[in-house]
């Protein structure tokens, strides 16, 4: 299996040497590193191309690096039914580059798109209608960036008194408990109030 992954990671690099920055298997799977400007003829090459027919779009995700420059990783994972192999794409971009949209290659492209840039604030230029999908209206920052708060900016409840749902900012009712981190097989020997008085046999 590897050795048909190299083949096709040689062969998608010798065909298409102005898109493919480098390419590695590991793990039994593909990954090609793709200029930014050139994932939509990259994706296009794949889909028509014989040897690699990669004709369905399993998903689009991101991964967030905050030390690096280059802080995302666009990840693109394509499905060859034809040739029965897998690949992934990646991208490395900044916070304020664009990404192209591969929606006139994938138009199943268009919620997953949505999807990276509702969760990780990533802008995909050419898409048609780049507005957040899992998030709620107003609502503040990027999940799945590794700086987010794990409480987030605000909470919503619903107001009895006002018969709506309200969104405040967050107001923590307790402060985070403290582990002892034991083996759940030992047990911890908590001290309860009155546990002085129970009879020891």
């Amino acid at each position: 299996m590897s050795k048909a992954l190299n083949e096709l990671g040689g062969y998608v690099e010798a065909k298409r040497p102005d898109c493919v920055l480098g390419w590695s298997v590991a793990h039994g799977e593909l990954t090609v590193d793709v200029a930014l400007s050139n994932i939509v003829g990259l994706v296009q090459f794949l889909k028509a191309d014989h040897t690699c027919r990669f004709s369905t779009l399993v998903d689009i995700t991101g991964v967030d690096y905050p030390a690096r420059v280059k802080r995302f990783d666009v990840v693109y994972h394509l499905l060859s039914m034809y040739q029965n192999q897998r690949i992934r794409l990646r991208v490395a971009a900044r916070e304020d580059d664009m990404v192209p949209s591969i929606i006139s290659v994938h138009p199943s492209a268009n919620w997953f798109e949505r999807e990276v840039f509702d969760m990780f604030g990533i802008l995909f230029s050419g898409h048609p209608d780049l507005r957040r999908i899992l998030t709620d209206y107003g609502f503040r920052g990027y999940p799945l960036r590794k700086d987010f708060p794990t409480t987030g900016y605000t909470e919503v409840r619903y107001d009895e008194e006002q018969k709506r749902v309200v969104y405040e900012p967050v107001s923590l009712v307790q402060e985070y408990r403290q582990f002892d981190f034991m083996s759940p097989w030992e047990g911890a020997e908590y001290i309860l109030p009155g546990d002085e008085k129970r009879e020891t046999r």
